[in-house]
């Protein structure tokens, strides 16, 4: 089973409500919520309340990705706000395990988000706790920026693990998820695929209410796989 998870970091701000809901109704299956500090990544972005506020907009699930330092802190706001699924980075956390209790302990489902150059290392401890595993092909901060090839590679390693452990594990991959890569990145192991420019970007060429063909361009390729 495939998901697409837009990403609202590349939606139009003014009108968050309609970009969600006209998003969903498109065929989107999870909402992608961008958390960034002006610490941990170079870029200030979104909150719980802006996740509190969406929350009534729609049954999706909402899957935060939290790149904040440190972590603990803002994850039980996130948990009141409505979010399904919280993920973050194990550079932002001082005790791992325990940041993944502390996200499970709040009702969510826990993911962990790797970097380009963070080694896969962290998994040999935790992945029997994990529900996502998150894989960033761009460097996190900020968005529309090139996919980094070498991330395939992190999903074959991944997908490896996933299998041998036997657990039903999301694998999610973020940064530059296009129509023309989709394909490949699937192969490569992901099921859960974060677009934000390819999809809001899409919208704002042409009619921004709609983004039908975009959606449907996606899955049309993953149908290849």
């Amino acid at each position: 089973m495939y998901r697409i998870a837009p990403s609202i970091l590349s939606a139009n701000f003014a009108r968050l409500g309609e970009e969600i809901t006209n998003v969903i109704d498109s065929g989107a299956d999870i909402i992608h919520f961008d958390v960034m500090d002006n610490h941990y990544v170079p870029n200030l972005t979104i909150g719980p309340l802006v996740c509190e506020a969406i929350r009534p907009l729609t049954d999706a699930m909402i899957d935060v990705h939290l790149m904040v330092e440190p972590v603990d802190r803002i994850v039980p706001d996130f948990a009141k706000a409505g979010a399904n699924i919280i993920s973050f980075h194990p550079e932002a956390s001082r005790h791992i395990d325990r940041t993944i209790g502390l996200i499970k302990d709040q009702g969510c489902l826990a993911g962990l988000v790797f970097n380009p150059a963070t080694p896969l290392h962290y998994l040999d401890h935790v992945l029997d706790k994990l529900d996502l595993i998150l894989i960033m092909s761009v460097n996190p901060g900020f968005g529309g920026q090139a996919f980094i090839p070498e991330a395939l590679n992190k999903l074959r390693a991944v997908r490896k693990r996933i299998d041998e452990s036997g657990r039903s594990i999301m694998l999610e991959i973020d940064g530059g998820v296009k129509v023309d890569n989709i394909a490949e990145i699937a192969r490569a192991g992901a099921d859960t695929f974060v677009a934000g420019s390819a999809i809001y970007g899409a919208g704002k060429d042409s009619d921004p209410h709609r983004y039908d063909t975009v959606v449907s361009a996606l899955r049309e390729e993953l149908s290849k796989v």
